[in-house]
């Protein structure tokens, strides 16, 4: 392993835990983040969520000291997500929050205010795109006008989207400092691996970013003894935890990270009440320690940029518990003992901790 890279492992593995931040235009209709695949809303009726976005009570200090109260060591926010909106200033489009009312870069906020609080930052970029006229509608499994007869015989050149979609990732690694996460979302059907042009967007970006980590979702087999350059450095398991941790073909545990919500939506949903508890958190948070593996924990803010007061209190709840028992979370790992029918084993070093469920 390249020294860079070991050394970003290192830190990725001793922190342990991590506040992920969805937040965008859908905020606004608050019925989540897949808003305008579920509904099939188009761009024109869309575009009233753009003119309207204005985040009065949008503090990031506020959320990185949150963040830091809970125990967490890292944050990635969504910088762009599937419905194409940026959150940071791109010279590449005009669907960007500095043309909104706000007239913000929420992402160089962001950044300044997490790293102030001495939290590594990280970025989430979608490789979807519902907004950009170069990315397939009709045929397209999530596009919210897949199947739409005024789409049907539309004419894309797809390689337009990718060209815009290495800039974007540009920008991003040049422009924001230090990054220490990009992560991408994601792969699916034949969209994956080389069709992002994947080998040369990993070249790129680890030439801005030597020291950075790359998610495992722009395809590739991250388990393979000779995984491909865009394969990743850590695997992405998705509201849930591995049974015994990842491994690759020779048996090495994997570096992985557990992207789990507080409820049942990503973005901001009004509706949705069904939080789990602080118990419930700090439970998949030594599950995933005890397995060798990060947890990635989920805040919808709202339209006005406020986490919610659920999430907060559950957060305030869990720094309490960290600021006791902090010692069973960073730096640790895996047992060799068998799992225990009263908690969790984890393991920092030769010292074993027992956590009481």
């Amino acid at each position: 392993m390249v020294p860079n890279k070991m050394k970003s492992i290192n830190w990725f593995t001793n922190a342990r835990f991590g506040m992920f931040i969805h937040w965008g235009l859908y905020a606004i209709p608050a019925r989540g983040e897949w808003v305008r695949s579920q509904e099939r809303i188009s761009n024109e009726d869309y575009e009233i969520y753009f003119r309207e976005f204005n985040p009065i009570n949008y503090d990031p200090q506020k959320w990185a000291q949150l963040a830091k109260y809970a125990g967490m060591k890292y944050a990635v926010m969504t910088a762009k997500h599937h419905d194409g909106f940026c959150l940071f200033d791109s010279k590449l489009t005009d669907y960007k929050s500095t043309n909104t009312p706000a007239k913000r870069d929420f992402i160089k906020e962001y950044v300044d205010a997490f790293r102030k609080e001495n939290l590594r930052v990280g970025l989430y970029y979608s490789l979807l795109d519902w907004h950009h006229d170069e990315y397939p509608a009709y045929n397209d499994p999530y596009h919210p006008m897949r199947g739409n007869e005024l789409f049907r015989n539309k004419k894309y050149d797809f390689s337009k989207y990718i060209d815009y979609m290495h800039g974007q990732v540009r920008e991003l690694t040049t422009n924001y400092g230090k990054l220490y996460i990009l992560w991408f979302d994601f792969s699916y059907d034949d969209k994956t691996g080389d069709t992002w042009r994947a080998s040369d967007l990993v070249k790129m970006v680890r030439s801005n970013q030597p020291e950075i980590l790359i998610n495992s979702r722009l395809g590739g087999n991250l388990k393979s003894i000779n995984p491909e350059i865009y394969a990743g450095d850590f695997a992405t398991p998705e509201q849930m935890i591995p049974a015994e941790g990842i491994f690759d073909e020779l048996g090495n545990p994997v570096p992985w990270e557990a992207c789990i919500t507080m409820n049942d939506h990503w973005g901001y949903c009004a509706v949705d009440k069904n939080f789990k508890s602080a118990k419930q958190i700090i439970r998949l948070l030594v599950e995933c320690v005890s397995k060798d593996g990060n947890l990635l924990l989920n805040v919808g803010p709202n339209a006005k940029g406020e986490i919610p007061e659920e999430s907060v209190e559950v957060l305030l709840q869990i720094g309490k518990w960290m600021n006791k028992n902090s010692d069973s979370i960073y730096n640790c790992g895996s047992s060799e003992l068998p799992k225990p029918e009263w908690g969790r084993y984890t393991k920092n070093g030769k010292k074993t901790i027992c956590t009481y469920f």
